[in-house]
Formats: structure tokens, C-alpha cells, sequence
């Protein structure tokens, strides 16, 4: 036996058929597509979820909710994960070098969820109130990326803003009154 005299057995492969190949061909002169309609053309295609003309079912439904374009999507990262990490200091260049975090997105959330054991310091874009308490517990550091203020623990007050001064009004010039046109009704009389 020669792998290069091997064949199907009879009858399992077909010729394909050629359509649009004219009134001998075997599908005859429309191709079975049929005469006339959209299907009938080519270059059709059906629009997902047609529904033959009809209010198709993804219009007929009420809408719900809304989307936020102004949302903020943060990398999130737990207590927990950084305490069995080696090193101990974090920022979101080493999480993405270990492979912790895959996107930066909108910066790197550190949530409190685990225990800490350690000391560590972090930076972040984020923290959690909670993740906050317990890096300061074991005497760690937490540091802010991007101007905006670490929340402060609860217990000391906030600092309040400095007061800003009062810009004096404006006052708008007087109108004049309005002068008739030349040649106009008013003026004649």
C-alpha cells in the first residue's frame, strides 16, 4: 500500500455546486434565490436583529439606567496581596513589573481588604479609608500620586481652605435711549 494511491471511497465527496453559472447549470436562472426582494441582490446583508420591517425587539424595550462618562476606572489592589509581595516598598511601576496590576487605567487604588503584617510603604493614586488605618497600624507610609490629599484617618480634623477674596462687582454702563431713524413715522409727526 502507497500513502499516494490512497482515495476516498465512492460517493462520499461531492463536486460543489456552481451557482449563477446559467440556465444548464442545474440551479437555473435565478440561482435559488427567487426573483424579486432583497435576498435576491447580491451584496444583501441582514441587519442584526431584523425583524422584516417590524419595530425589531431591541427598540421595543424600555431603557434602563445610564452610563457615566465621567467614570473613573482605578487598578485595585488589596492589603493582603502586598503584605505576601517581596520588597517593601510599592508604586505602580513595580506593580506592573510583578504583574499584580495588568492596566494602569486611571491609577492604582490600594484597598484594605487582608491583613498587614509589615511595614511598607506605598504609593498610589488611591487609598481606602480602611487600607489607610492599617498601613499607618504597623507604621508604614502612604503616599499620594497626583496632587490629590490622602484622606485623613478619623479622629483628626480636616484642614480647612483658606478664604478666597470677594471680587468687586461690575456695574454696567447706563443704556442709552433709542433714536428714531431718519425718515421715519415717528419723527414726522
Amino acid at each position: 500500500m502507497n500513502l499516494s494511491q490512497l482515495k476516498p471511497p465512492k460517493g462520499q465527496k461531492h463536486k460543489n455546486q456552481r451557482i449563477g453559472q446559467g440556465m444548464g447549470s442545474g440551479r437555473g436562472k435565478y440561482s435559488g434565490r427567487g426573483a424579486k426582494g432583497a435576498k435576491s441582490i447580491s451584496g444583501y446583508s441582514r441587519m442584526r436583529g431584523f425583524e422584516g420591517g417590524q419595530m425589531p425587539l431591541h427598540r421595543r424595550l424600555p431603557k434602563r439606567g445610564f452610563t457615566n462618562i465621567f467614570r473613573k476606572e482605578y487598578a485595585v489592589v488589596n492589603l493582603g496581596l502586598l503584605d505576601r509581595l517581596e520588597g517593601d516598598s510599592f508604586d505602580p511601576g513595580k506593580l506592573l513589573e510583578l504583574g499584580v496590576i495588568r492596566k494602569l487605567k486611571e491609577g492604582v487604588k490600594i484597598l484594605g481588604a487582608g491583613e498587614l503584617k509589615r511595614k511598607i510603604q506605598v504609593k498610589a493614586h488611591q487609598f481606602s479609608k480602611s487600607a489607610l488605618e492599617k498601613i499607618q497600624a504597623v507604621g508604614g507610609t502612604a503616599e499620594v500620586i497626583g496632587g490629590a490629599a490622602a484622606p485623613a484617618p478619623e479622629g483628626k480634623p480636616k484642614a480647612a481652605a483658606p478664604p478666597q477674596a470677594e471680587t468687586p462687582a461690575t456695574e454696567k454702563p447706563a443704556r442709552k435711549p433709542r433714536q428714531p431713524k431718519a425718515g421715519s413715522k415717528k419723527e414726522e409727526k
